[in-house]
């Protein structure tokens, strides 16, 4: 049977995480969070007190880390960072490591190397557009930005939810911004990429109808 590499990209709070982690369970494949891989650079860049303006050195980290992105755990360096990177500060410490083309050169490497054999679910932002532009599978996820910030500020996962709807909408659309404009593999919907507006659908739906385009390919 055909494993499959599918590439699920959209902006924060479109249902990315969700959907992905439900996708990899129901196929028995591998789950990869590269959002958190650039959330754990800038956590461990802030920590051991390297600018994020020295491109060169942030780079140089993230080549050297020891970082797992997978079953429920973020760590890098042997520091447990789950919990810690999914808060308003990391947010912005990632939206500016991901805008450093070195950084993302390493990371992409990265991806590539976890997800090449297939078997993989990978989300992020520029998996379908950059780290697998001939997935068999390329999903992107959007909503509108008033649910995606209702949904960001009910996320028990995400300490950001303390801040209220208003900040966390005004932080989305600053990552939003972020993202579309950085130089390096700015977000956008890839060339093939089946688009879904998750604004008005039930998890459960969005879940089945990648799960269908997924059985369609291994069926071939």
């Amino acid at each position: 049977m055909k494993r499959l590499i599918i590439a699920i990209d959209g902006p924060s709070g479109a249902g990315k995480g969700t959907v992905s982690r439900a996708l990899a369970q129901t196929l028995g494949y591998r789950h990869i969070d590269t959002g958190a891989m650039y959330r754990a650079v800038g956590w461990k860049a802030h920590h051991d007190g390297i600018p994020l303006n020295d491109e060169a050195a942030v780079a140089r980290l993230a080549r050297a880390a020891d970082l797992v992105v997978e079953g429920g755990v973020v760590a890098i360096d042997g520091h447990d960072v789950t919990g810690a990177i999914r808060t308003p500060e990391v947010d912005k410490l990632a939206s500016t490591v991901a805008r450093l083309p070195q950084v993302r050169d390493v990371l992409v490497t990265r991806q590539r190397e976890m997800g090449e054999h297939g078997g993989v679910v990978m989300e992020g932002r520029d998996i379908g557009s950059v780290v697998f532009p001939n997935a068999d599978v390329k999903i992107y996820l959007d909503a509108s930005a008033e649910e995606r910030a209702r949904r960001r500020a009910h996320d028990t996962a995400h300490a950001g939810s303390q801040a209220g709807q208003a900040a966390v909408a005004e932080a989305i659309q600053a990552r939003d911004l972020s993202d579309k404009t950085r130089s390096a593999s700015p977000l956008a919907l890839a060339p093939g990429a089946v688009h879904i507006d998750t604004t008005d659908m039930p998890i459960d739906a969005v879940v089945e109808r990648v799960l269908a385009l997924a059985r369609e390919k291994i069926g071939r």
